[in-house]
C-alpha cells in the first residue's frame, strides 16, 4: 500500500481532497501489520486522512482520524522511533511514504490539527486544552497565533499577549497580532522593541530595514490610537500612510471603518466606493459599507452592492449582513433570517450580533448577543460595539443595565462626546431622566459642537417635553453651518408636528435634493400631502394596494443575481 499512500499524501497535497479522503478509507481499513513499520504506516495513513477530511471541512471525522493516530502512536515503542525524531516534517507525516525507516508522528504538529479541528466546531475549550500541550519551544508562529486567539476568546489577556508577541518575534507583520495587542493596551514603544528583536530575513540592507520600521512603527501608532479612542489620531496617521501608499485597499478600509465609527458617513461611504473602485471584489467590511448606504436610504446602490457579493461570494457573514441590510425596509423577519445565517457562518462577528438587535422585531432571546458583544467590549471599547449592547438593553427594557453599560462607555471612552450621548439616550427613555438626559446630548455638543447625532437626540427631547419652538431653534441653528438631509427632515417633522405644513413642505423637498433616495423624507412628504389633503395619514391603506406592495416588496434572492 506504499504507492497508495503516496498517492494520497500527492492528492492532499494538491488540495483534492475529496479523492484523497476516499482513498483514505482504503488504507485506513486495511490490516496493519504487526511490525512496527507497518504501524507507522497505519499511523500516517491516519493524519493524511484527517487532512483530506479537513480539507472537506468533514471536522469532526478528522477530529477522529487524528485521535486514532496518536493512540496507534503510543503503541509504537519509544526505543525504534527515537533514532528518527530528527527527520520529522512539519506536516505531521513522515518525509517520504517509500523511506523504509518511516518517521515517527509529529505529535505537536498533530495536536495542533486538533486544536484546529476543535476550534472550527467552536468548541474552544477543548483547543486550548491541545494547544497548551504543545512545549512552547517546538511552537511555530501558527501556532502562537492560534494559542493567542484561544486565550482571547477565553478571556486570559495575559497569556494571549505571551503569544502575540512571540509572534511578532518570529515575523513582524503578523498584523492580526499587532491588532490584538494593540487592543490590549500595548503602546508604541513596546511595539518598537518587539521590532528590533525581529530577524533580518534575507540579509536585507539596514537602509531598507529601517524604510520599513518607520512605516511599521507609523501603522503600529495608528492601531494603538484607534484601540484607545483617539480616533482623529488614527485617522491622520492613515491618511499620511497612504500619501506613502496611495490605493493600498487595507488602509483605504481602515480608514472608512474610523470614519464610519466618529460618524462621517458621507466620507466613509467615499472611501469605501474608493476601495471597491481599486479592488472590486473586496469582501473586508462591506457589511458595514452596506449598512451605511441603508442609513442614507441608498438603495440603489445598497442592491448593486449585495449584487456584487452574491457573485464574488454568497457564503460569507458579510455577503449575509448586506442581505439583512437590504430587506429590513421590507420584510424584517427575513433581514433576521439573514443576520442569523451571518451567525452560524461566523459566530465571531460582531457586526451580526448587532444587526440581529437592531433587526430582532420580537428580541426574544438576545443573550447570545449580549455575551459575544460584552466579550467584543473587553477587547475593543468603542461606540460602536457599546451602542449596540445598549440597544439590545433597551428594546428589552432593562434600563439599569443599559445604563450602567453607558456609563462603562463614558470610563473607557474618555472625552468622547458619542459616549455622552449614549448615556443620554439611556436617560431619555423616561420621562423623570429628560433633564437627565439634555444635560448629556449638551456636553456632548459642547465637546463636539459637530455631532449631528447629539443635536438631532436634543432637538427630539425638546419635542418630547412640549419645547418645539427650542428644537426648531436649534436644529435652524445647525443647518446654517451643515447642510444636512436628516437636520431637514427633523425640522419637517416638527414643522407637521405643529401644523406648519408649508415649512414642513419645503424641508421635506430639501432633504430630498441632498439626498434622492432618503426613504424617511419620501414617507414623510407622502405622509404630509395627506394632511395637506385632509386625509387621515394613519388610517389603512387599500387592500389592492396592499397586496401591489406585498409583490414589489417580495423580491426573490436570485434577481438580485
Amino acid at each position: 500500500m506504499e504507492a497508495a499512500r503516496e498517492s494520497m499524501a500527492a492528492l492532499v497535497d494538491a488540495g483534492l481532497y475529496d479523492c484523497a479522503q476516499t482513498l483514505g478509507c482504503f488504507l485506513v481499513s486495511s490490516s496493519p501489520a504487526s511490525s512496527e513499520a507497518g504501524m507507522s504506516m497505519k499511523v500516517e495513513s491516519l493524519v493524511l486522512h484527517g487532512d483530506a477530511l479537513h480539507g472537506e471541512k468533514e471536522f469532526r471525522r478528522a477530529l477522529s482520524a487524528y485521535k486514532q493516530a496518536m493512540q496507534y502512536s503510543k503503541n509504537i515503542p519509544r526505543q525504534a522511533t527515537s533514532n528518527t525524531r530528527s527527520s520529522v516534517t512539519a506536516t505531521g507525516r513522515s518525509p517520504s511514504p517509500n523511506s523504509s525507516s518511516l518517521a515517527p508522528l509529529n505529535e505537536n504538529e498533530v495536536k495542533f490539527k486538533i486544536a484546529l479541528c476543535y476550534s472550527a466546531l467552536r468548541e474552544h475549550r477543548e483547543a486550548l486544552q491541545e494547544m497548551e500541550g504543545i512545549p512552547s519551544k517546538a511552537r511555530t508562529l501558527k501556532m502562537n497565533l492560534m494559542l493567542g486567539k484561544l486565550y482571547r476568546i477565553s478571556r486570559n489577556n495575559r497569556a494571549a499577549a505571551v503569544c502575540y508577541k512571540e509572534c511578532l518575534r518570529q515575523c513582524p507583520y503578523v498584523f492580526e497580532a499587532i491588532t490584538a495587542l494593540a487592543e490590549m493596551g500595548l503602546s508604541s514603544k513596546e511595539f518598537s522593541l518587539i521590532f528590533s528583536q525581529a530577524p533580518n530575513r534575507g540579509g536585507k540592507a539596514p537602509g531598507d530595514s529601517l524604510d520599513a520600521q518607520r512605516w511599521w512603527n507609523r501603522y503600529v501608532e495608528a492601531q494603538c490610537c484607534i484601540a484607545s479612542n483617539d480616533y482623529k489620531g488614527g485617522l491622520d496617521i492613515y491618511l499620511d500612510l497612504m500619501q506613502r501608499f496611495p490605493n493600498n485597499v487595507h488602509i483605504l478600509l481602515e480608514i472608512a471603518k474610523v470614519e464610519a465609527i466618529i460618524g462621517r458617513n458621507d466620507e466613509a461611504i467615499m472611501n469605501f466606493e474608493k476601495a471597491r473602485l481599486i479592488d472590486p471584489n473586496i469582501m473586508t467590511y462591506m457589511d458595514e459599507y452596506a449598512i451605511l448606504l441603508k442609513s442614507k436610504s441608498d438603495y440603489t446602490k445598497l442592491n448593486k452592492l449585495v449584487h456584487d457579493m452574491l457573485h464574488i461570494d454568497p457564503a460569507r457573514p458579510e455577503t449575509c449582513l448586506a442581505l439583512a441590510a437590504l430587506w429590513e425596509r421590507k420584510d424584517e423577519r427575513k433581514a433576521l433570517t439573514y443576520a442569523e445565517k451571518s451567525l452560524r457562518v461566523d459566530d465571531r462577528h460582531i457586526t451580526g450580533y448587532i444587526m440581529k438587535s437592531q433587526t430582532s422585531g420580537e428580541l426574544k432571546n438576545l443573550g447570545p448577543i449580549f455575551a459575544l458583544i460584552k466579550i467584543k467590549s473587553y477587547h475593543q471599547s468603542n461606540t460602536y460595539t457599546i451602542s449596540g449592547l445598549v440597544r439590545a438593553y433597551l428594546a428589552l427594557s432593562k434600563c439599569k443595565d443599559a445604563l450602567f453599560t453607558a456609563r462603562e462607555a463614558m470610563k473607557v471612552m474618555h472625552q468622547s462626546a458619542k459616549a455622552l450621548k449614549l448615556v443620554g439616550d439611556v436617560h431619555a427613555i423616561s420621562s423623570s431622566g429628560r433633564e437627565k438626559a439634555r444635560k448629556f446630548y449638551e456636553s456632548a455638543i459642547r465637546l463636539e459642537p459637530g455631532f449631528l447625532g447629539a443635536a438631532l437626540a436634543l432637538a427630539d427631547l425638546h419635542v418630547a417635553e412640549g419645547r418645539n419652538k427650542d428644537a426648531v431653534l436649534l436644529l435652524e441653528r445647525y443647518l446654517r453651518q451643515w447642510a444636512d438631509d436628516s437636520l431637514h427632515i427633523k425640522l419637517a417633522q416638527v414643522f407637521a408636528a405643529t401644523n406648519m405644513l408649508s415649512d414642513a413642505l419645503s424641508h421635506y423637498q430639501s432633504a430630498l435634493r441632498i439626498n434622492p433616495h432618503n426613504e424617511a423624507a419620501k414617507k414623510g412628504l407622502e405622509r404630509l400631502e395627506k394632511q395637506m389633503k385632509g386625509v387621515d395619514p394613519d388610517a389603512p391603506e387599500e387592500d389592492e394596494e396592499n397586496e401591489a406592495d406585498d409583490v414589489d416588496g417580495d423580491q426573490d434572492d436570485a434577481e438580485l443575481l
